[in-house]
């Protein structure tokens, strides 16, 4: 989805809550700032579906739950509230708002070009210092194309990249799956 800053006035987050009930669209809280969530592609739509289409039965029963990106999630240790297009937390805590969670092992963006820039360097900034979060794959909706910063065992966070013929290995929740299966059924424009 892509991000528009809405207004100029400076919000906290129950003014955030309050006033976003009472918008039609959805809006992100960055640094006391809101910013108008608009419409992506239908490419952008079915990548996000597919993902969830796999993910979802993979952890039934298991605890964990996944959301679509209806569900914000608040930057650990700030007043900042995004809305990923796919979220999984296995964290109990999670279940004491209805808000949000704050807690995600894995984030889905699936990138638009007005996005890309932000969602690999800024807002990856912000989630990383989430030390639950081990999984944050970044999706291209113009080619079969998934970059994910993966933090391992150490700490350390690494870029895996997959194409066409991969398999894509979320070990945050233990699901490895061809990366064409992420793609089924999406049509990409001819490059001129």
């Amino acid at each position: 989805m892509i991000a528009a800053k809405e207004q100029e006035r400076y919000f906290t987050p129950e003014e955030y809550f309050a006033w976003e009930e009472q918008q039609l669209e959805k809006h992100e809280l960055i640094d006391g700032s809101v910013y108008a969530m608009t419409g992506g592609t239908r490419n952008h739509s079915d990548i996000a579906g597919n993902f969830l289409l796999r993910i979802k039965p993979h952890l039934r029963g298991s605890g964990c739950k996944t959301y679509n990106s209806d569900c914000r999630v608040n930057i650990l240790n700030t007043s900042n509230y995004t809305y990923p297009d796919l979220s999984v937390t296995c964290d109990r805590r999670d279940n004491s708002s209805p808000q949000y969670i704050t807690y995600p092992c894995l984030i889905v963006e699936v990138l638009s070009d007005s996005t890309e820039a932000y969602d690999r360097g800024k807002k990856f900034d912000k989630y990383r210092r989430n030390p639950n979060l081990i999984d944050y794959v970044l999706v291209s909706s113009d080619e079969m194309a998934i970059d994910m910063y993966h933090k391992n065992d150490a700490g350390d966070w690494l870029i895996l990249s997959y194409r066409a013929g991969d398999r894509v290995e979320l070990k945050s929740i233990g699901l490895s799956l061809a990366i064409e299966q992420f793609y089924e059924e999406i049509v990409f424009e001819q490059q001129s």
